[in-house]
């Protein structure tokens, strides 16, 4: 049986690991941030400490399998992730922030069972991994010679063709391009671009920005 001490360390352990990997989320102002993290964090823990003290209270009087509870922690974050998952425009957000999740309900059940060492490696590398590889992503993206814009633009005739003709003007070759409605009005339309002939992506922007009509130009990531 784990004593209550043992059991508000872990608890409080498990908050502030889940709040490590949270604060990361809501610094970067994703949808599940500080207080979803430590909310699952706390839970999984829990769960997991609960289901050590039943198992080490009925050993030798039934075949009860402690990792049962634990086991319906990790298929039942996939609800919780599903809300974190948003579809706009051409590209999914919230992938990341649902994986975050799913990661730090592993982390609340590793506190919970007693793995200190696993579990903050593991908050530590997520937070490594959230912080840097989207650096190493833009980099590569940099390095690409085809990259995603998303231009949001007042729905006027021949809007397009300004939009082409601007790139056209650049010497920018267009690869792919869709046209979207939008809800608050006016059409998006995701763009890939062969940046061959011109490298510098903020000057790009800044032009098709200049187009009227044009409300905003971002860069996408898949």
């Amino acid at each position: 049986m784990i004593d209550d001490a043992t059991i508000i360390i872990r608890l409080v352990t498990s908050v502030l690991l889940g709040g490590i990997i949270g604060f990361e989320r809501e610094h970067s102002g994703k949808p599940a941030g500080l207080k979803t993290h430590i909310l699952v964090s706390l839970g999984s823990c829990l769960v997991a400490i609960l289901s050590v003290n039943l198992y080490a209270g009925v050993q030798g009087l039934t075949n009860a399998d402690p990792a049962r509870l634990a086991a319906q922690v990790v298929s039942g974050i996939g609800f919780l992730g599903a809300g974190a998952i948003i579809k706009e425009g051409p590209t999914i957000r919230g992938l990341t922030t649902a994986a975050s999740l799913w990661v730090v309900a592993s982390v609340g059940l590793a506190v919970g069972v007693g793995m200190m060492v696993g579990a903050m490696a593991t908050a530590i590398l997520v937070v490594i991994v959230l912080q840097w590889l989207p650096k190493l992503e833009k980099w590569l993206h940099h390095r690409s010679s085809e990259i995603l814009l998303y231009i949001h633009t007042d729905d006027r005739p021949g809007q397009v063709g300004r939009i082409g003709s601007r790139l056209g003007a650049l010497g920018i070759r267009i690869t792919q391009i869709k046209i979207e409605e939008q809800e608050n009005g006016g059409i998006g339309i995701p763009i890939i671009l062969d940046m061959k002939n011109c490298r510098d992506l903020t000057t790009v922007i800044a032009e098709l920005s200049k187009v009227e009509g044009v409300i905003s130009v971002t860069q996408e990531f898949d």
